[in-house]
């Protein structure tokens, strides 16, 4: 006789009961001790509640070597599905600790392309939590195999839906290059690690001694490598940045970015913004002033804090609508533009483009870093990727210089001549190929040298180099820049110009894709 159907459904209940059990309470308990939440808790918890839809909650692996026939859990050792964020939709998956150190193998590999191919199927965003030990060795090639299927589905979504990694433990070897090739990483501090080879490894090899910490952590990673970009305390700390993440994004690339009723008055003037720029131009001024000052109050999330702090960016709302927001930062290394800068401005810009959020960008800068070692380690490459994200940017992109726009670091910063579709200039800006104090010293070598005070005719010179050149009106009686705006109604100008350009449409030469200078 076949079974009843109380039996069959007892059955799937039993089913589903082992499967919440992961790798046995031993392993969980001992996942809670070190002060981590399981796969199915994380879930649970960065989810909206009762959205999680599991999918192939029940695969197991099929190989036997190294007495794998013995060690076998439903699942294996992620947990995969979808559900919503804020009432989203998102694909999740998750690595499960608790199973077999949630080591990468088969399995692994095809219930991550499922929710991957499913993600893409419907146009939303698909977040990966990792933490696991890495390939499953004892499946040998097939976890190289696996790996490799993650990653040309990254790959090919790359620019069509937003990908998140989130790292909770271990993620180390191959599995680095899966969050490496998503937009965004969220590392959580004490808990997650990522390096190509460990500490153990490096000790072998070089002699050098380093902790997990010290080599991959979430501080090393946000500030140092750049790798991530966003270090935060706490599981919980991670589950509300992806949610902040989500707020200024779209699904997939065929969407606009996000738009919220907005109470902050779209006509909202900062007389201190007039003043905020020193007279000296050897003095500083903190950028993100200017950015609390401009945008919707409070809207301004930063990316990349703690890496390459001479640049800012992050998402903003203008009267509710989502920008992205490219600045550079006068107080750190006066705003010039070095190797990581580049990398880090070029990727944002990419990465707005891609998903359609207008970009918006504060141009502030002496130049391009000097030194040995910034040309040795190709700058003028990476500088490059700056100059090459602006020009292929379609979206609107909208320009304020607000002091120092000196040669090339001005024109790859979103001038006209990369099609920006709007440039202004502050008062306080001094467009030129270079600073006076540097023009004068150049071209008036010879009449410096024979001046009878050659300090009173260097200021001289100066101020009539800054007279004639370094001012924005010699650069907007030429049409290099499309006004002079006063610093207090930049607002007001910017809302106006993303009102304009809301449907703005550019054609794009028919080609299969450029080579960025990588």
């Amino acid at each position: 006789m076949g079974s009843s159907s109380e039996d069959m459904i007892k059955k799937l209940k039993e089913m589903r009961a082992k499967l919440a059990e992961g790798g046995g309470q031993k392993r969980i308990d001992a996942q809670h001790e070190k002060g981590k939440m399981t796969a199915r808790e994380r879930i649970t918890q960065m989810l909206d509640a009762g959205s999680f839809q599991e999918v192939e909650p029940f695969m197991e692996h099929r190989f036997t070597d190294f007495d794998l026939d013995k060690d076998r859990y439903l699942g294996d050792g992620v947990v995969a599905g979808f559900g919503k964020i804020d009432g989203r939709r998102v694909c999740v998956y998750a690595q499960d600790f608790t199973v077999m150190g949630g080591s990468f193998g088969e399995v692994a590999g095809k219930k991550i392309s499922k929710v991957m191919d499913l993600a893409a199927t419907a146009g939303i965003p698909v977040i990966g939590i990792n933490d696991g030990g890495g390939a499953r060795i004892q499946e040998g090639i097939w976890s190289l195999e696996a790996y490799g299927e993650v990653f040309y589905r990254n790959v090919q979504s790359s620019g069509v839906i937003p990908q998140i990694s989130v790292i909770m433990g271990p993620c180390a070897g191959g599995a680095v290059y899966s969050p490496a090739i998503q937009d965004f990483i969220i590392m959580v501090r004490g808990m997650g690690n990522m390096y190509i080879t460990g500490p153990q490894v490096i000790k072998a090899v070089t002699g050098e001694e380093i902790d997990s910490e010290q080599l991959g952590g979430a501080d090393a990673h946000s500030s140092i490598s750049g790798v991530a970009h966003f270090a935060v305390d706490s599981e919980q700390d991670a589950f509300d940045a992806i949610r902040k993440i989500l707020s200024y994004i779209p699904s997939n690339n065929t969407e606009a970015g996000p738009s919220y009723a907005s109470d902050d008055d779209p006509n909202r003037a900062d007389p201190e913004l007039n003043t905020i720029v020193p007279a000296d131009p050897s003095t500083s001024f903190d950028m993100h002033d200017v950015i609390s000052r401009v945008f919707d109050l409070d809207s301004f999330y930063e990316v990349s804090a703690a890496f390459a702090q001479n640049a800012i960016i992050g998402f903003a709302r203008l009267h509710g609508q989502s920008v992205g927001v490219v600045c550079q930062q006068p107080a750190v290394m006066a705003g010039s533009i070095d190797i990581n800068a580049s990398d880090k401005i070029a990727r944002f810009v990419r990465f707005c483009d891609a998903f359609n959020l207008p970009i918006v960008t504060f141009s502030d800068s002496p130049g391009f870093l000097p030194g040995v070692a910034q040309e040795h380690g190709g700058i003028i490459r990476h500088g490059a990727k700056i100059l090459y994200a602006y020009a292929e940017a379609s979206v609107p992109k909208i320009t304020v210089i607000t002091r120092k726009g000196y040669g090339g670091a001005m024109i790859v910063m979103g001038s006209k001549y990369l099609r920006a579709d709007l440039v202004y200039a502050w008062p306080s800006s001094e467009i030129a190929v270079m600073g006076a104090e540097g023009a004068v010293n150049i071209l008036k070598r010879k009449e410096l040298k024979e001046a009878a005070n050659p300090d009173e005719e260097r200021a001289r010179l100066v101020q009539e180099y800054r007279d004639k050149f370094a001012n924005p009106y010699a650069a907007a009686s030429a049409g290099h820049i499309d006004d002079v705006i006063l610093p207090s109604e930049t607002r007001q100008r910017l809302i106006a110009a993303l009102e304009l350009l809301k449907d703005k449409q550019a054609t794009l030469p028919s080609r299969k894709h450029g080579s960025i200078p990588l």
